[in-house]
């Protein structure tokens, strides 16, 4: 054996030798992925067999008995330290989460998810950018408020025109004041909270003018 393949070889044998000593910490993150794609697996109802009907009660059953076998397996002792930190930090956001996480499968059509929510928000921010050039959609939102997916909603094809000409058309006079005030309460709440977040002195220094017209103070006799 040469003198170059000899080193070579001490080089490979080098390499297989860590591989070697990583093994067993790569098969527990190998294992740990599976445990959150499993309860995923759960919740998104697919395990359903035809005709059968997936409910909260149905699913929270299937995650609860889930959970508690996982809760055993932390005191079997056949878990590696790392393992059982990351379970138990699994299992400790599940049982904070499981009030809310079976509670849209009694209602048909009900996302399991905000992913489309998240999509359209999405579509919005990109139209925007291509009207106006600009990355940042924080001063369109704050001035328009919840009337932008109104106005993308309006724009999408004549259907949702004509949709909302005749929902408009059977509204009655005090409804659309109630939406009226509605919508503009929530505008309001959500100027004033990015006024205290983002521009903090100017807004305190404002609502200290507006509480020294309102409220002047009276000189001692």
């Amino acid at each position: 054996m040469s003198q170059v393949v000899a080193q070579k070889w001490a080089r490979l044998q080098t390499i297989l030798a860590e591989r070697a000593s990583w093994a067993d910490q790569l098969l527990q993150v190998k294992r740990m992925p599976g445990w959150v794609l499993w309860a995923d697996h759960l919740l998104d109802g697919s395990w359903a067999e035809p005709g059968q009907v997936v409910s909260n009660a149905t699913v929270a059953s299937r995650l609860d008995a889930w959970r508690e076998q996982m809760a055993q397996l932390l005191t079997q002792g056949s878990l590696s330290d790392l393992e059982r930190e990351c379970l138990s930090e699994l299992l400790q956001v599940l049982s904070n989460l499981r009030p809310y996480l079976v509670q849209c499968y009694d209602r048909k059509d009900f996302p399991r998810t905000n992913n489309e929510m998240e999509r359209s928000i999405r579509a919005l921010k990109t139209q925007y950018r291509r009207i106006s050039g600009r990355k940042n959609w924080n001063g369109y939102l704050l001035r328009y408020g919840r009337c932008v997916a109104y106005a993308s909603w309006w724009e999408q094809d004549g259907a949702h025109r004509q949709q909302f000409e005749r929902q408009a058309a059977q509204l009655e006079r005090a409804r659309w004041r109630e939406v009226g005030r509605q919508t503009t309460t929530a505008h309001s709440e959500q100027l004033t909270r990015f006024r205290f977040r983002h521009k903090r002195a100017a807004y305190l220094s404002s609502l200290e003018e507006r509480w020294a017209t309102t409220a002047p103070t009276l000189l001692l006799p």
